[in-house]
């Protein structure tokens, strides 16, 4: 016996919203379901706009939205001509006709003319994201901050303002994470602008949130909405550190080509901006494999000539050979770069003072000690600089460890610095910032014993 598949059944035939549910009594039950069920004169308001073709849905929309942004509370037909002179009469009467049957637009005849009703402020009040550019991602993270600050001031905060928020939130966080767990340095640099911008603007919005979760509340959900908040932000502040140390482990991991200067990421930015990769094999591919055949009689030529070779004797005694002197050589030890240490004396020299009661050492621009000599100079000046103050390079001996036990800070930007050397065009903006007397001292305290001063031997 063979029993047809039952066909699904046509849900568009169904006669109420209760009877897409499993019970009808269940509907009622959930939140947004019934919330939902409060506006339905402005879900039918916004089905009537949207219902038909793309065209026609646009052209409502624009006559809707331009009245709603009209300054004057009432519109003759004069005055609706006017202001639409560059529609066709019979586009103009259809637009007009449709919003006044879903109530967007009441004709008054006594005074003969047109407004708007309360209906047609809420509607607008949805749609009046529709008339502005569109925003990225962390703009509109910035219009439910600013969204739900302005409701916090005016004590009108809603639950489904802090919802929303929350999922954003929510949603940046992973997409961080994500970015961090990968390892990737080019995803964490696309991702830093965001993940700054988005700092900035919880930043921004901290007092008004703040002011918010420890307020009062008479809806347990608005409450149990705004700790969920509270919990958001301080998980996307506390990734801040999180970003940074992948960024650093990002740029110990690059890699410098030769004494070029050039760097593993500068190759790989390179690739991705270059408009045709398969143009650099050139004519590498243009050649095919040419093959070479080995004859049989080679292959036996070959094996006759090794069994003929002359090989040494098994079992035959050699003896020692004569004793000779040793010659005399020198034992050749790996010097560091001398750019190494002039850099250490040169951050010497600006932190020493004559006497206790001169001035502290001024900051300097980090171009002063990174420029000199050759570019490749230049470069390397620069990637000794995250040494300073690493804690693991201070007990280390030699000068990698002077430098890191240095009195000195360094600090750099995103922006770029254009200077007049010979090598170099452009650099990046950076500090150096000199240490406290206490700081400094506690620095040099970390020297392994017998390491002091080793830069100027």
């Amino acid at each position: 016996m063979i029993e047809a598949t039952p066909s699904s059944p046509d849900l568009s035939d169904s006669p109420s919203f209760e009877s897409y549910f499993r019970e009808p009594g269940l509907a009622p039950e959930q939140p947004l379901a019934w919330a939902l069920g409060q506006r339905l004169d402005l879900i039918d308001a916004l089905r009537g706009l949207f219902n038909g073709p793309q065209a026609l849905v646009r052209l409502r929309l624009w006559v809707f939205m331009a009245l709603a942004g009209q300054p004057q509370a009432r519109f003759s037909r004069d005055d609706l001509n006017q202001l639409f002179h560059a529609l066709l009469p019979e586009a103009l009467d259809s637009a007009l006709k449709r919003l006044r049957d879903i109530n967007l637009l009441t004709w008054d005849a006594t005074p003969q003319d047109y407004h708007l009703p309360p209906l047609a402020q809420q509607v607008h009040g949805l749609l009046a994201s529709l008339t502005s550019v569109p925003a990225a991602e962390h703009d509109e993270m910035a219009t439910l901050l600013a969204q739900v600050a302005g409701a916090q001031q005016l004590g009108l905060v809603d639950t489904n303002q802090l919802k929303h928020l929350h999922a954003q939130l929510a949603r940046l966080h992973d997409e961080f994470a994500e970015a961090i767990a990968s390892g990737s340095e080019s995803r964490l640099r696309l991702a830093q602008p965001r993940f700054d911008r988005a700092l900035s603007l919880v930043d921004r919005a901290g007092q008004a949130l703040t002011a918010l979760i420890r307020a009062e509340h008479e809806d347990p959900r608005l409450e149990r909405e705004a700790r969920a908040l509270g919990q958001d932000q301080a998980r996307l502040l506390s990734m801040a550190s999180q970003f940074t140390r992948a960024l650093q482990q990002a740029d110990r991991q690059r890699v410098t080509l030769g004494s070029t200067g050039l760097t593993s990421s500068d190759v790989r930015r390179w690739l991705q901006h270059h408009p045709a990769l398969y143009e650099l094999m050139g004519e590498a591919l243009s050649v095919p494999v040419r093959p070479v055949m080995v004859s049989q009689h080679d292959l036996v030529d070959v094996a006759e000539g090794e069994f003929e070779r002359d090989r040494p004797v098994a079992d035959g005694t050699a003896g020692l050979p004569p004793r000779a002197e040793a010659g005399d050589g020198k034992l050749d030890v790996l010097s560091l770069p001398e750019e190494l240490g002039q850099m250490i004396g040169l951050f010497d020299r600006w932190f020493e003072r004559k006497s206790p009661t001169d001035e502290a050492p001024a900051e300097r621009p980090l171009h002063e000690a990174v420029l000199g000599g050759r570019f490749a100079q230049a470069a390397y000046r620069l990637q000794l600089m995250p040494l300073l103050g690493d804690a693991q390079a201070r007990t280390l001996k030699g000068l990698t460890g002077d430098l890191a036990r240095s009195s000195w800070q360094w600090q750099a930007s995103a922006e770029h610095l254009a200077v007049d050397d010979e090598a170099v065009a452009l650099i990046s903006a950076g500090t150096l910032t000199p240490l406290s007397p206490e700081a400094a001292a506690e620095a040099k305290a970390e020297a392994p014993t017998g390491t002091a001063g080793s830069h100027s031997r």
